[in-house]
């Protein structure tokens, strides 16, 4: 494809399958050196056929082209175990406290509220003051609904397949109430 070589398509090919994966799921997904998938990376963000983004120590390499920033957010939670499990919780409680959160989830509060921070400031939950409890939604059921069911059922089929019987009757269950 493009003479771009049979490592970098491998790479390529990794990253359109998995949009938002960091270096190092590439470089063990792919089963090549660090050394080599940095390579390559940058030859494919150079050559304009993937984009890249960094959240704190992590960067998420995306195909270029395809994916609006908020879906690129999604994405990346979607690809990290713990801040799925705590955005699939609270999207299905609706309103749960960190208490509950963390309850659930089986680490602390203080973890809890490092990711409850990262999916406030990407605009995907707000913070609700409910007496002397924060409380956590979707701050856009719909259409954040619509992303994270879309970019799941797409890029995650396996994650998709356990939630989806939970998900569709939540969403269902919230785009009702919107409308009554």
């Amino acid at each position: 494809m493009d003479g771009i070589g049979d490592t970098a398509e491998r790479i390529l090919q990794f990253i359109q399958h998995n949009p938002g994966c960091h270096l190092r799921k590439i470089k063990e997904a792919t089963d090549i050196s660090m050394g080599t998938a940095q390579y390559h990376l940058e030859r494919l963000e150079k050559g304009t056929r993937v984009v890249s983004t960094r959240h704190g120590l992590y960067r998420h390499y995306f195909p270029a082209g395809i994916f609006k920033e908020n879906e690129k957010e999604i994405l990346k939670i979607l690809g990290q175990e713990t801040a799925r499990e705590i955005l699939m919780f609270i999207i299905e409680e609706q309103a749960p406290t960190q208490t509950e959160i963390a309850n659930r989830i089986g680490i602390s509060s203080a973890s809890v509220n490092w990711y409850i921070r990262r999916l406030i400031e990407i605009m995907l939950i707000i913070e609700i003051k409910d007496g002397r409890y924060k409380r956590y939604q979707l701050r856009d059921r719909t259409t954040s609904s619509r992303y994270i069911t879309m970019l799941m059922r797409n890029y995650y089929p396996n994650i998709w397949g356990r939630w989806s019987d939970r998900l569709a009757e939540i969403f269902l269950s919230l785009s009702r109430g919107s409308t009554e």
